[in-house]
């Protein structure tokens, strides 16, 4: 992999083969012991997020009231089941991205988009700070149209306010959600086992109007 320009997504033909088994978790989440292998339970809906590196990322999500469980893992590119080691080299194409199930009669997928855009600089292409790889990448992966309709008006209306402050284009990627691959159980919900952890959020102090 040396040489390997991180900073590009790969080809499907350029991309880590990858394998065939999932990867082997507990599926207990650190902190509310649910399941974070389930289905989201009925009448939930559940968005797939990348902002960065995902231990930060994941707290974010799991505090905020209305939000059920959340999971860390890999999306977005081609290698299945890859590991950290994988993703890093930048050449499965994999953002880091927190899986998140939600009681929309508790939290709306409005809500959780105002904390991402808000939490992180989503102008900075294949990279959050001093995170330099196209694993830290700005992505929202959507389950239907309707959460596509509902990520596309809040990037314009984010994109709208970065402007009015001098800030630069949003690179967010929007997309469906082909595949989900659950990381390391290491990295689940790492900032409760490790609360002195990295944690690279920084946003651009640019308040969302959703």
């Amino acid at each position: 992999m040396f040489g390997y320009d991180r900073t590009r997504m790969p080809s499907a033909e350029e991309a880590l083969a990858g394998r065939d088994t999932p990867m082997n978790i507990s599926g207990v989440h650190h902190i509310n012991d649910r399941d974070i292998s389930s289905p989201p339970p009925e009448g939930f809906d559940e968005i797939v997020l990348g902002l960065g590196c995902f231990w930060g990322a994941e707290r974010l999500f799991w505090e905020l009231p209305g939000v059920w469980v959340t999971a860390v893992g890999y999306a977005g590119g081609y290698t299945p089941n890859p590991t950290y080691d994988e993703v890093c080299t930048g050449k499965t194409g994999h953002a880091e991205v927190v899986r998140v199930i939600f009681n929309p009669a508790e939290i709306s997928l409005e809500e959780l988009l105002r904390t991402f855009w808000e939490a992180h600089d989503p102008t900075q292409g294949m990279r959050q700070g001093n995170d330099i790889g196209n694993e830290y990448r700005s992505v929202i992966l959507v389950r239907n149209e309707q959460q596509r309709d509902i990520a596309r008006q809040s990037l314009e209306e984010y994109e709208q306010a970065l402007k009015q402050s001098g800030k630069g284009e949003i690179t967010t990627q929007i997309a469906s959600l082909e595949a989900f691959y659950y990381a390391e159980e290491y990295h689940q919900q790492y900032l409760s086992k490790n609360p002195m952890g990295y944690c690279g959020l920084k946003g651009t102090g640019v308040s969302c109007p959703i």
